[in-house]
């Protein structure tokens, strides 16, 4: 489907609304790919290494706690990859 485009530009990685984040620290403990880094000092997660964020993946913001974590519709995804295909 996108194998021929490079990870860093497909726009798929989470993105936190920390009005919502109650710094459960489930998206941090979930996610083994390294995505995200936890701020001990404001206890929140950041999105350290979006591009380890598989495309398609949204684990995490399944089980956020504070319904803080969002990620692009499929829908979107898919618009994006295409104009990706159109412009290589």
């Amino acid at each position: 489907m996108f194998k021929e485009i490079p990870r860093e530009k497909i726009p798929w990685f989470p993105k936190i609304d920390y009005e919502k984040c109650i710094g459960c620290k489930e998206c941090y403990n979930f996610c083994k790919n390294g995505v995200y880094q936890w701020n001990e000092e404001k206890n929140i997660p950041i999105v350290k290494n979006p591009y380890n964020c598989v495309v398609g993946c949204s684990a995490c913001a399944n089980i956020c706690n504070g319904n803080a974590i969002d990620f692009p519709t499929k829908k979107e995804l898919m618009e994006a990859i295409a104009k990706l295909k159109e412009n290589k």
